[in-house]
């Protein structure tokens, strides 16, 4: 098995995130930090450890909703001085959030054990929907909406042509299919346009619904089916 399946497989993080520990050195197999992508290894004889601590493949896979406030961050690493959202979440089995939403925003969070599953949720090649409500700091420009349709240059590229519906002058609906890092923030700036609300409600057919902010559940496998349909 390859060494970045196998860390996704144990609920370390989805295999493209745990393809960036083993190149940042975080991974040991054997007392040795192994750099290469495509390591095989045997998860009955060797001893894998990411960040100095042994790693166990869960055999319970898990997956979380939360529906993420914002001023908390994204990661399984803690900082002082930082709200994390693993402090939000109770779970009997290690997981870790899926995708990216960043520190400003709120909404739809998955956090989940299961590294096929968010392979499947995050890989851009399975576009996946992502629908976020937004608001502004001024009244939406003329050629904005036709722009989001057709796609906008950032700096890591022109972004795919996306669903987009107005709601009131200063606040718009818009679905992705992509997660270019904060992707729809940077559009907004393209037109002078300040985020100051944003919130992720939906993924693929799975929606937030009413959810508490700062609250989680464990969804159903049927909830499941939905993300992944």
């Amino acid at each position: 098995m390859r060494l970045q399946k196998f860390l996704a497989s144990a609920g370390i993080a989805s295999r493209r995130r745990a393809e960036q520990f083993i190149l940042d050195g975080r991974v040991a197999v054997n007392g040795k930090i192994v750099t290469e992508l495509g390591t095989k290894v045997d998860p009955d004889v060797d001893k894998i450890k990411f960040d100095k601590k042994l790693v166990e493949v869960e055999t319970e896979k898990i997956v979380i909703i939360l529906n993420k406030p914002p001023g908390y961050v994204c990661t399984t690493r803690h900082f002082k001085e930082e709200k994390n959202v693993m402090s939000l979440v109770r779970a009997h089995a290690r997981v870790y959030p899926v995708g990216r939403l960043d520190k400003d925003s709120s909404g739809l969070l998955i956090l989940t054990n299961d590294g096929e599953l968010a392979e499947k949720l995050m890989h851009p090649k399975y576009r996946k929907e992502k629908e976020y409500f937004v608001t502004v700091n001024k009244e939406i420009p003329y050629g904005f909406e036709q722009a989001v349709k057709t796609g906008i240059q950032l700096e890591e590229g022109v972004t795919l042509p996306a669903l987009y519906a107005q709601e009131t002058a200063r606040s718009f609906s818009v679905v992705l299919k992509q997660g270019m890092k904060r992707q729809i923030r940077l559009m907004c700036a393209q037109f002078d346009l300040r985020v100051n609300g944003l919130r992720r409600v939906r993924i693929n057919n799975l929606e937030l619904g009413g959810l508490a902010q700062g609250d989680s559940r464990v969804l159903s496998q049927s909830e499941i089916a939905k993300l992944l349909k």
